[in-house]
């Protein structure tokens, strides 16, 4: 039987400037993503993520997408001592809700979306200082940087790709199978 999980919020990153995200009330998931937002694309540029081909090699974009679940967020706000911890400044794209271990779901999960479409899960979002510095900035604290890194591993979310296009909208349930 599948895991359920309702759609809290859908977020693009279209600012070039900035990594942060703002909301939509739907998107139409294209194969390479959400039009228009950072990640978009069937093919990526190889990072520091991806050590073993040459920067700048062109390879499979995996991290088309990035999911975080409310109630990962909310732990994490915790156990780093904030009142919360906004999905848009992790640039996050999609929120959801009734995961509460979403980050420890399996490689391979599927998506699926009311429209029919389908996003597979392609692992952890490894927390990094991007996301750090500007819960940092927020809050006014520098030591928050290091410390989200070091509180936020394993509930940080995940990153995915679309499988199969469709839309996707605020309050939509969508069906998680393993």
């Amino acid at each position: 039987m599948p895991l359920q999980a309702r759609i809290e919020a859908i977020l693009i990153a279209d600012d070039p400037a900035t990594f942060v995200t703002r909301e939509l009330e739907r998107v139409e998931l294209q194969f390479g993503g959400i039009e228009g937002d950072r990640h978009f694309g069937i093919l990526a540029k190889a990072n520091v993520r991806q050590p073993m081909y040459k920067r700048g090699q062109e390879i499979m974009n995996r991290r088309q997408l990035s999911i975080v679940s409310v109630e990962e967020l909310q732990g994490i706000a915790e156990r780093i001592g904030v009142k919360e911890i906004q999905p848009a400044w992790l640039g996050a794209n999609i929120v959801i809700s009734g995961v509460p271990e979403l980050t420890k779901l399996p490689m391979g999960i599927r998506m699926m979306l009311p429209s029919g479409g389908g996003l597979v899960c392609e692992g952890e979002n490894e927390p990094c200082s991007g996301p750090g510095r500007i819960i940092a900035e927020h809050y006014q604290d520098s030591l928050l940087t290091k410390l989200f890194i070091q509180k936020a591993q394993q509930a940080r979310g995940i990153v995915a790709y679309v499988e199969r296009p469709g839309e996707l909208k605020v309050g939509d349930l969508v069906q998680i199978y393993n």
